[in-house]
Formats: C-alpha cells, structure tokens, sequence
C-alpha cells in the first residue's frame, strides 16, 4: 500500500525553491562556483559528449542574441535547449535542481497518449519527485500532494498541470532572477560576445 503523505511537514514547507546563497559557507560558494565553470566549459567546448544535451555540431554555441533572449523570460530561457541546460547547471549549483528536472519531465509527460503509458509515468513522477522522501522530493503543499496521489490510478495528462505551474511559478520568481543575475550568467554572455573563453581558473 502506497505510504500515507504527512500533513503536517507538508503544510509547514516554506514556498522557497533552492538552499539560499547565504546558507553557504565562503568556501562551499568556491566549490559551486568551479563546479558550474566546470559543466559549463564541458557543455560549450564539448557539446558533442555532453550529457545533458548531446549535439552532433561540435562547433555550436549559443549567439549573443540567444544568450540576451534568456534574460527576456524564463519561458525564452527555457525554450532554448543550452539555455535550459545552463540554467540546470546553475540550480544544480544551489541544490535545488529537481525543480528543473520536474518541471521537464512534467513535459514530456504531457505528450504521452496511452493509458498504460500515462499510469507508469505517473507513478514514477510520483514515486521521484512527489511523495514524502521522494529522492528529489520538490516543495508543494499537503492538498497538493494529495490531489495527486488520489489520480494515480486513473490519471490523465493534465495530473501533474497545477504542480507544474507552481514549479515553474517558484524558478520564475526565485531561481530565475537569481540566475540572470549570477556570475555564471554574466560568463556565458561574455563567452558569447567573444570576451572570453572560459579558461580555467
């Protein structure tokens, strides 16, 4: 029998997406900072082996006018396949990267068309990202949860629509501005103009 959520840590989660850079030591935001340069010197200079989004091109990066359209919306962000990957790469770097991964799954869900296909998937996203100490458990309310839970055995492509929204909701005003704001953001706009080439540091 499927474990029973628990209302009362659910209802008392703060609406907040990401470990908060003033959690962070001196030393562990030096760690983060060489380890977002790392994936994104990989993804740029490496794309064909990436694993986030392998590219056959080699030679690919981003324009200038692709990296400026990122800071337009996070929908333009995300509708760009490196700016996508970059953003992951960024909220992995806070630790909050299940809202990321999520909020795309929660896409490719929504193309299924089977039942059978529907129900599986449901109930991975479920057992992943919704149920109390899922493994990349992600921030939603008691009722929530709940609504979801009770749709498992019958669900449809809009089960996961409202959890997606506020997903997607918290990066929009949390983790988004956060990103066009960060050293990594200001680095890729760089790379792009052609300032830099993100050589080690």
């Amino acid at each position: 029998m499927r474990e029973k959520l628990s209302s009362m840590s659910s209802q008392n989660m703060a609406p907040t997406d990401c470990m908060k850079p003033s959690d962070l030591s001196a030393e562990k935001k030096g760690i983060k900072r060489k380890n977002w340069r790392n994936r994104i010197r990989f993804l740029w200079t490496n794309s064909s082996k990436s694993i986030l989004h392998p590219m056959k091109n080699r030679s690919y990066r981003p324009s200038v006018d692709d990296v400026n359209q990122w800071e337009q919306s996070l929908d333009k962000l995300l509708a760009h396949k490196y700016g996508k990957a970059a953003f992951r790469i960024f909220l992995k770097s806070e630790f909050c990267e299940e809202n990321i991964e999520f909020w795309t799954t929660c896409e490719n869900y929504k193309t299924l068309t089977s039942q059978k296909d529907l129900v599986s998937k449901a109930n991975t996203i479920y057992e992943e990202f919704i149920k109390s100490e899922a493994p990349k458990e992600i921030n939603l309310d008691f009722n929530s949860k709940n609504a979801i839970e009770q749709s498992l055995n019958a669900p449809t492509a809009t089960t996961f629509q409202a959890a997606q929204k506020k997903i997607y909701s918290l990066m929009e005003n949390n983790s988004y501005p956060r990103f066009i704001n960060s050293d990594l953001y200001k680095e890729l706009c760089a790379v792009a103009s052609g300032k830099s080439k993100l050589v080690k540091y």
